[in-house]
């Protein structure tokens, strides 16, 4: 089967999940849907758009398709510029998009993301004659739960649900969002991360109680959705109970530096900036955390609460995401992403109960590597292909036909 990946290329996302596909006897394709930045998890793909990339830093299993003629790096640019400056197409990546799905002739188009990758297929079609290949789309995160709420975005979601033969998400509050916006067809319900390595995981996973740790990890994300600077002054209010902890913050901007460093001297709490690395970096702080905290007004299924379930730190969520749907009892706490008063009594509760995080650290453990076993999840994800193309020689496990069990309804 040929599929062709319409995706964030520098997403560990994007990786991940083409990753589950080595090895099934695939001819995988992957259009970046934005910037040409590739990720150094990404294997066995064949890469387009390539001229209009400069890639430095490739796995030698990605083959790059310049999809006009190869040229040498050091002409790229010269010879994108001349094209763009000959026929301006070339300066339409919908165009592009579709000039490649001609060419390749995809059993499968896969859209990863709504707001870039969906509405770039979208545009790309209108330059296709004929009938468009079977068409994916999964959401991540905010494409529908807050996007389907803003007036630009909602008929350009509307058309993309219309269009496409599988909807993919995480929750069944997003299943029920893409009913009320129209669309009729197939469901699948899965975690769009493409699973962990759980076996890695535990060895990264520290030994000893949770309760003995002593950071705390914030997601540092403050932009249209994170909140960030609420989290921080939230851990300003309970200062007085956080002497000999830490705060480690990651994927932090300016405003959040300049917060960060504020708070630290105004309390006297040490302050660790992480800056961008690798997932098993990033689990080894959760592996060090007592808490980890990730604020936002909308999310999906999100990483950094599972990969804190994972390694074991209790988890501080907003509530406005839809992990609320797998959680049972109080092992992670859920807030509101605006009230840091609300945010600082969790965090007092999470530093002045031991069993609390013990006992939670105990039931995230086991949820998430019953879940998002990466090992167990490939059967799930290579099945979806081909049920949508109509072969059932690697069709989906039991555990997947209870997950797929809405793909029986709607009329596509």
């Amino acid at each position: 089967m040929r599929i062709l990946f319409v995706a964030m290329s520098h997403s560990i996302h994007t990786a991940r999940w083409i990753s589950q596909l080595e090895g099934q006897g695939h001819e995988v394709h992957l259009f970046p849907s934005e910037s040409n930045e590739i990720n150094p998890a990404l294997r066995h793909v064949k890469l387009h758009d390539g001229l209009f990339g400069d890639y430095l830093s490739l796995d030698p299993s990605v083959q790059v398709i310049d999809d006009v003629v190869s040229f040498p790096k050091n002409f790229r640019r010269l010879v994108r510029g001349f094209l763009r400056r000959l026929d301006l197409r070339w300066n339409d990546r919908a165009w592009r998009l579709s000039r490649v799905t001609r060419m390749i002739q995809p059993d499968i188009v896969h859209s990863m993301e709504i707001q870039h990758a969906g509405y770039l297929t979208l545009q790309a079609q209108k330059y296709i004659r004929g009938k468009f290949p079977k068409w994916i789309v999964t959401i991540w995160g905010s494409d529908i739960y807050l996007f389907g709420r803003l007036k630009k975005h909602i008929e350009p979601i509307k058309a993309v649900l219309s269009k496409c033969d599988l909807f993919v998400c995480e929750c069944g509050r997003d299943i029920s969002l893409a009913r009320n916006l129209g669309y009729q067809g197939k469901v699948l319900q899965i975690a769009v991360t493409g699973g962990y390595d759980i076996n890695r995981i535990r060895q990264l996973r520290p030994a000893g109680l949770t309760s003995q740790r002593r950071v705390i990890l914030v997601k540092g994300y403050q932009n249209f959705s994170g909140r960030a600077l609420v989290a921080l002054r939230a851990l300003e209010l309970c200062a007085d109970v956080l002497n000999g902890y830490r705060i480690a913050i990651h994927l932090s901007n300016d405003v959040i530096s300049i917060a960060a460093e504020l708070m630290s001297k105004s309390t006297g709490i040490s302050v660790d900036l992480i800056p961008q690395c690798s997932l098993e970096e990033m689990l080894k702080w959760h592996g060090m955390a007592r808490i980890s905290i990730g604020l936002s007004i909308s999310d999906g299924l999100s990483c950094s609460l599972l990969e804190a379930m994972l390694m074991g730190s209790y988890p501080i969520q907003s509530d406005t995401s839809c992990a609320s749907e797998w959680i049972q009892g109080d092992s992670v706490s859920f807030v509101p992403p605006n009230d840091p008063h609300i945010v600082a009594a969790a965090i007092r509760r999470a530093i002045g109960d031991d069993a609390l995080v013990d006992r939670s650290a105990i039931i995230n453990i086991k949820l998430t590597e019953d879940r998002l076993d990466r090992s167990k999840m490939r059967a799930d994800i290579v099945g979806l292909y081909e049920t949508l193309n109509g072969d059932s020689r690697l069709g989906p496990n039991h555990e997947s036909k209870k997950r797929q069990s809405e793909m029986t309804h709607g009329k596509k």
